[in-house]
């Protein structure tokens, strides 16, 4: 009979931590890299300190119920007056388990929390091609995603409302 109690209450406990909401990095891996210098080695006589745009974007999709790939792909370019210098693109991607979860919240997690973690990992990707391509390292500034995930929720508001009124 205490037997069954304490199966009974193991299978309740299971069922319980079964039904709390769970978030797990399953894998992060460098989804393509690359590293372009297409004016070498001319490139690395010019002494011209050279002008560097960084662009940053990242998408999410379900691969199955409640896992998730997030990636963030950065592209970085230096520029001395109108010749490349270098063209650096990565993309850093996880695959996430996201588990009993309201589905409002589930958006906010991969749109801010999954970036968070896998920022680092582009950076030093982006650093080590560069340094590795003959420059000096890039270092990319912290970002703020959940600023940036407003504002992508801000500019689909303005579009749908643009697309409603014509």
């Amino acid at each position: 009979m205490a037997q069954e109690d304490n199966n009974v209450a193991q299978e309740n406990a299971a069922q319980e931590q079964a039904q709390q909401p769970g978030f797990t990095i399953e894998k992060i891996y460098i989804k393509d890299a690359s590293l372009e210098i297409p004016n070498a080695p001319q490139i690395f006589t010019d002494r011209t300190q050279p002008q560097v745009g960084i662009e940053l974007s990242n998408f999410a999709q379900q691969i199955e119920a409640g896992v998730f790939e997030v990636a963030i792909k950065v592209t970085v370019t230096s520029k001395i007056a109108d010749k490349t210098v270098f063209l650096v693109e990565v993309t850093q991607a996880g695959i996430f388990q996201i588990r009993n979860v309201p589905d409002e919240n589930i958006e906010l997690i991969v749109g801010i929390t999954c970036p968070n973690i896998l920022f680092p990992y582009a950076r030093e990707s982006v650093s080590d091609l560069v340094l590795r391509g003959g420059f000096q390292p890039v270092l990319l500034n912290p970002i703020n995603f959940e600023a940036l995930f407003a504002q992508q929720k801000q500019q689909q508001a303005e579009q749908a409302d643009a697309a409603a009124t014509h």
